[in-house]
């Protein structure tokens, strides 16, 4: 690494280093992964081959940070999804029903239940009511939908996490 890209960089992080963790957290919400998103920023910069044929290094730092924030939201979004519903301690969750009040009664569940259950996409509801009220495998749901066992498996796992966030807000 040449002193020049160095020095460049030391000093984009002594003038920009807290607006650009200002302006991660603002994206992300949480003080430890701006941080951590702004340090990655200095990383990559110091990673470019040729940094003196970059004319304006604020914006250019800027860009990196605008798709490195990009690519954590996008991860975020991965991580909250993939939920493996084969998982045996997702099933054991899967498995209890949460808490409800003495009030609802299971008519009240189970209307509740058909109500949430519509709010799905049609690919999703019938996925999850083949799988759970039918019985049927990932790949019989496959065949019978026209889509992937994969895409069973996501549907499932968006399916539940749906309806148990919405069934949760009874109790």
């Amino acid at each position: 690494m040449t002193e020049a890209k160095k020095a460049l960089v030391e000093r984009l992080f002594a003038q920009q280093g807290g607006a650009l963790r200002a302006f991660f957290l603002r994206r992300t919400r949480r003080h430890p992964a701006a941080a951590d998103l702004a340090q990655e920023v200095y990383v990559r910069m110091l990673r470019i081959p040729d940094i003196g044929a970059i004319r304006n290094p604020e914006a250019y730092l800027y860009t990196v940070a605008s798709n490195l924030a990009r690519e954590h939201a996008q991860q975020e979004r991965r991580d909250r999804v993939a939920l493996d519903v084969d998982d045996p301690l997702v099933q054991e969750q899967l498995a209890e029903l949460p808490a409800f009040g003495g009030d609802l009664d299971d008519e009240q569940r189970i209307g509740r239940l058909r109500e949430v259950l519509t709010q799905l996409s049609p690919k999703c509801r019938a996925a999850v009511e083949l799988a759970y009220w039918h019985g049927l495998t990932y790949e019989e749901i496959a065949l019978r939908l026209g889509i992937s066992s994969h895409m069973v498996k996501k549907y499932l796992s968006q399916g539940l996490t749906h309806c148990r966030r919405r069934m949760a807000r009874l109790g």
